[in-house]
């Protein structure tokens, strides 16, 4: 990963952490587990958006606990598979749920 894709992805985080109040949110028992999910979303999101086969904008990405929720939209199989195996590729991430539809 690039530096710039890293300080992006901590610059994103901290507004996001400093937006919510620095509250646990969706169950998550310590505020660290919340960064971390943030952080883990925040990258996910971005090498979606680094990737030029990918149209990251259609895919939404949501992480608890270290678990991945891809939903949204595809062009084809291939590019949500691609999705996939772009997320499990994140450090941190523990399973990746792909619910993302095909819809060409």
């Amino acid at each position: 990963m690039s530096h710039k894709t890293f300080w992006a992805a901590m610059a994103s985080s901290l507004v996001l952490l400093a937006s919510s109040g620095c509250a646990v949110s969706r169950g998550q028992e310590t505020v660290g587990a919340y960064v971390d999910d943030t952080g883990i979303t925040t990258l996910v999101k971005s090498r979606f958006f680094e990737d030029k086969d990918m149209a990251g904008s259609s895919i939404s990405v949501e992480t608890l606990k270290g678990t991945v929720m891809l939903s949204g939209f595809a062009k084809s199989a291939l590019e949500r598979n691609k999705a996939e195996s772009i997320a499990r590729g994140v450090k941190g991430v523990m399973a990746v749920k792909n619910e993302i539809a095909i819809r060409p």
